[in-house]
């Protein structure tokens, strides 16, 4: 692996993580425990209820749900 590839920027749901806590103030663990309180809702249905609810733009409820989810399983 050469250098430039040890400093590779995050990808995937991860890199919003930084302007989701800055936009909205809270921890990612703190949305996290908020996605996982809401038993049986999928994916969308995450999504939507953070955008209602939070206020959250889709890009970043996406985000939280993929990741909270892919951790889960």
């Amino acid at each position: 692996m050469s250098s430039s590839e040890d400093k590779q920027p995050v990808k995937g749901p991860a890199s919003y993580f930084p302007s989701i806590e800055k936009k909205y103030g809270r921890p990612i663990a703190e949305w996290k425990a908020l996605i996982r309180a809401q038993p049986g809702l999928k994916h969308m249905e995450l999504v939507a209820w953070l955008k209602a609810t939070h206020g959250l733009g889709h890009g970043h409820a996406n985000a939280l749900v993929a990741h909270t989810l892919a951790e889960d399983k």
